[in-house]
């Protein structure tokens, strides 16, 4: 009936972008600390636990880990993100034990070493109980045992692990380009996102 359309001028609401969700460095100890690291799946998981904090790394990056990748003398893990893009990320002091313990706890079991034997095979730095490749799903079914176990918010998602990582960066001082460059973002505005809950705690820790 009318040759142009009325509503191309009107704005639509813009959507309050929701922030991402972190937890404070005593609830993240808590966590670390629930796994029983004297068998090689509770040594795993306090080492999968403590990767993910340490890097923070997707999950999807995490399972993904070859044990090549692991680059102990100089702390750092190779790191697959979006579009099979490589980077180096740093791999912190109380992680790189972790694994370490993981290893050593594994070596032990000669079933679950096994899979670690053949070295031309590249297998996975992160095994399953069958010694093949963990998914995302069942890292997440592991994180929900322990925030069981220790109380915490069952909501809490191994991406909650990589937000609290930057988090604590930027609470801590550090560059917002180097936590980019930790991350793996390709912009600059997506990891300005974390900006604003280190604001938010300033003004919280003012106001208090």
């Amino acid at each position: 009936i009318v040759d142009t359309n009325p509503m191309t001028m009107i704005r639509t609401p813009r959507q309050a972008k929701r922030l991402p969700k972190a937890i404070s460095v005593e609830q993240i100890e808590q966590l670390l600390a629930a796994p029983d690291d004297r068998d090689p799946l509770g040594a795993r998981d306090r080492a999968m636990l403590e990767t993910l904090y340490s890097t923070g790394i997707r999950v999807s990056e995490l399972v993904d880990l070859a044990l090549t990748d692991l680059d102990e003398s100089g702390e750092a893990l190779r790191v697959r993100g979006k579009g099979k893009k490589e980077r180096l990320v740093p791999l912190g002091s109380h992680a790189l034990s972790a694994i370490r313990h993981y290893r050593d706890v594994l070596s032990q079991d000669e079933r679950l070493s096994a899979a670690w034997a053949d070295s031309r095979a590249n297998p996975p730095l992160f095994i399953n109980k069958h010694g093949g490749r963990l998914s995302s799903r069942s890292v997440r079914r592991k994180l929900d045992k322990y925030l069981k176990s220790v109380g915490l918010d069952p909501t809490i998602s191994p991406h909650t692990l990589r937000h609290s990582f930057a988090t604590h960066l930027l609470d801590n001082g550090a560059d917002l380009r180097s936590v980019q460059e930790l991350l793996g973002h390709q912009s600059l505005s997506t990891t300005q996102t974390y900006t604003h809950l280190t604001t938010q705690r300033l003004r919280t820790a003012y106001d208090g």
